[in-house]
């Protein structure tokens, strides 16, 4: 496989710095990050008017995004973000103008401690209901908080959170419809993850687009359950497989063959959980010195699964994966160490520097001799990788990621990373130092040819304004954005958003 050398033919553009980032050797102040991390209660619903620079007329269709809109219940503050309530953002593009509105998930627990003024549930990250342990121990029920994924289809906008179903809401007025069970195919309590693929032409549907998704249920050994779905939202193919071992799993890569996944070695011990101690996500255990497995399940559900053990540390997300010349290859963000928060911190005051960096790897598996060889790709400290839809599961030229803004070293996500695969060339656009930047989305040109004709929409929080901006860049130049449309208002960091060619606007 290639080398590739980071600093090696790269572009970069960024605000200047400012004086105190730079006196303490920071690309970012940390009180200008914790800014973001803020609850935003007002629902919105407005034209945005203040932007620099021109939305792209043949940009055209709606950007929906996910995330924890309540860090806080009437004051009383979740322990870790990925515990908030999930509020759905919607950009919805159309003749060079941009509509932007928001709406909590109106989930049955949201509505009950909105009602309460105070937490009623325990979150899985450690958020605790007020009384200590005694008020905790033993209280078992789980909040579906809806706050991880949003994606549009089968004619259905779905608010996902991985341990449970889904929630539909209104496309147009993102009003929450209630829990969607898909025609069927759930069963209540079921769980859908929160990261489906969609294969842009699968070959066991004649070429059709399909979305991939899987759930879930760990124990002493882990089922794994694939769902495959028609763009209509027609169950194609469904089957389930049992491997050995506890599996904490966010994210899946797909191909046209297989669906992968990276089983890093935890245990769960659930004592602390059920005393009241301690949220149940506090209680993974990282087995040392044991390997990642990687999980080769056959789409087509007959042939038998492949476990191959890595070196790869712990994965949440995938960029890509695709077959080429008789190898599987993966490219996935890996780190060292499994971040976490302990019980007694705040993960407001995050210590960076102390805390491993996720890097792009990539993995080429011989699935006749199990054998793998992996590669450093991104050095960077860098997360949500994504690429052209129409590259999923297909050999691809480049990859876009959130990144920090210093080559080396932890740091906050501050803008985007193309990485060109085959030259090795590179181009960052960086908000530093007061700006901080999530997942960047790739929509793709009308009409485009190249795999990196289209535009790439990022959400960034200015930490000077304490407002969020939509940067909108050229995704073949990352020099100087298009357009930066400026919200009223601030977004909590998010977490995953999808976009849709169809226009939804409130009548």
């Amino acid at each position: 496989m290639q080398s590739f050398q980071i600093g090696e033919r790269t572009a970069f553009s960024a605000d200047v710095q400012s004086e105190d980032a730079q006196s303490d050797g920071l690309s970012y102040q940390l009180q200008d990050w914790q800014k973001g991390y803020r609850s935003l209660v007002q629902e919105h619903d407005y034209w945005i008017d203040e932007i620099e620079g021109e939305i792209p007329p043949d940009l055209s269709g709606t950007l929906f995004r996910n995330g924890p809109g309540l860090l806080d219940v009437n004051g009383q503050r979740v322990h870790h973000p990925f515990d908030g309530d999930g509020m759905i953002c919607a950009f919805s593009f159309q003749d060079g103008r941009a509509h932007f509105r928001n709406r909590h998930v109106q989930t049955q627990a949201y509505l009950e401690e909105k009602q309460a003024g105070r937490i009623l549930y325990r979150g899985v990250f450690g958020t605790q209901k007020p009384g200590g342990w005694l008020a905790n121990a033993f209280d078992l029920r789980l909040k579906n908080i809806a706050n991880t994924h949003v994606i549009y289809w089968g004619k259905k906008l779905l608010a996902l959170w991985e341990a449970a179903e889904p929630h539909r809401l209104d496309p147009a007025t993102l009003e929450t419809v209630g829990l969607d069970y898909l025609d069927g195919v759930l069963q209540p309590g079921d769980a859908f993850a929160a990261h489906p693929r969609i294969d842009p032409a699968c070959e066991m549907d004649n070429g059709e687009p399909c979305l991939v998704n899987f759930s879930v249920k760990p124990g002493l050994s882990t089922t794994i359950t694939i769902y495959e779905f028609a763009p209509s939202g027609k169950l194609l193919r469904r089957h389930a497989h049992s491997v050995p071992g506890f599996a904490f799993m966010h994210d899946f890569a797909i191909t046209p063959n297989y669906c992968v996944f990276f089983q890093a070695p935890i245990s769960f011990n659930p004592v602390p959980f059920l005393l009241g101690f301690k949220g149940a996500g506090q209680c993974l255990q990282v087995k040392d010195n044991q390997p990642t497995q990687v999980i080769v399940i056959p789409r087509n559900g007959v042939d038998p699964v492949q476990l191959i053990p890595v070196e790869a540390g712990f994965v949440f997300h995938h960029a890509n994966a695709f077959e080429q010349d008789g190898s599987l290859y993966v490219d996935s963000i890996c780190y060292a160490t499994l971040p976490a928060v302990d019980p007694d911190e705040d993960y407001r005051e995050v210590k960076f520097s102390n805390l491993d960096p996720g890097q792009l790897f990539r993995f080429k598996f011989d699935l006749k001799t199990q054998s793998v060889e992996q590669q450093l790709i991104e050095p960077r400290c860098c997360e949500f990788p994504v690429t052209h839809p129409d590259k999923v599961g297909q050999p691809y030229r480049y990859v876009y990621l959130g990144a920090a803004h210093d080559q080396t070293g932890n740091a906050p996500l501050q803008g985007v990373i193309k990485v060109d695969l085959a030259t090795g060339d590179r181009q960052l656009w960086s908000a530093a130092p007061r700006g901080f930047a999530g997942e960047p989305i790739f929509v793709p040109r009308p009409g485009g040819q190249s795999e990196d004709e289209g535009w790439l929409l990022l959400l960034t929080f200015n930490g000077e304004t304490e407002r969020s901006e939509l940067v909108i860049l050229n995704a073949q130049d990352l020099s100087q954005p298009v357009a930066k449309l400026r919200l009223k208002h601030h977004v909590p960091y998010g977490l995953h958003g999808s976009f849709t060619p169809y226009v939804f606007l409130p009548s």
